[in-house]
């Protein structure tokens, strides 16, 4: 059992006869056993924190990757391109880059940079679609990182993705050499 002591009761030498006072006595048993009972309560009614994660949609495993697949054809005109360089640095372009529609542009991370881009061309892809006919046909957007880019400007790009609500976007390693040319440029 748990106590606290808080001193002697006398007991010294000197003249007068005294009674002997008694210790006083505090039993902490019980604010030991309440504290247990809180930290028991509090561990079970929180909640942990669970991960944050984006949903990736990847190719089967069973898929064999010496099998020659068909080429999806999609119109120029609803592709965006975005390569990421060493440095933070990003370029985009619209269409195909011998004969883009925009760009090829470098442009900054943020709301002011991308985020607006992606709109202003979400919004551009859309308006051109409704008027062949298809209004369900949204931008595509491909995301090249170069292996000098990091990871955090991969993570960057993919919320911005998710914050402009593009659906269709995918991430390809492989570049062209004037691609390459582009992104190395100074």
């Amino acid at each position: 059992m748990a106590e606290l002591n808080t001193g002697d009761g006398g007991g010294g030498k000197g003249g007068k006869v005294r009674s002997k006072k008694q210790n006083s006595k505090v039993d902490l048993t019980a604010m030991v056993d309440l504290a247990f009972l809180l930290i028991t309560f509090f561990m079970l009614t929180t909640s942990l924190s669970k991960p944050q994660s984006m949903d990736l949609s990847l190719p089967n495993k069973d898929d064999d990757p010496n099998k020659k697949t068909e080429d999806t054809k999609v119109d120029e005109n609803r592709t965006m391109t975005v390569m990421l360089g060493a440095d933070n640095k990003m370029v985009y372009y619209m269409g195909l880059l011998a004969t883009p529609k925009v760009g090829p542009k470098d442009i900054a991370y943020g709301k002011d940079g991308i985020r607006r881009e992606l709109l202003k061309q979400k919004k551009n892809v859309l308006a051109y679609s409704a008027a062949l006919g298809k209004p369900k046909n949204g931008i595509i957007v491909i995301i090249k990182p170069t292996k000098k880019s990091n990871y955090r400007n991969l993570v960057d790009i993919l919320d911005e993705m998710a914050i402009t609500g593009v659906d269709t976007y995918a991430i390809v390693p492989e570049f062209t050499p004037e691609e390459t040319k582009v992104i190395d440029k100074k």
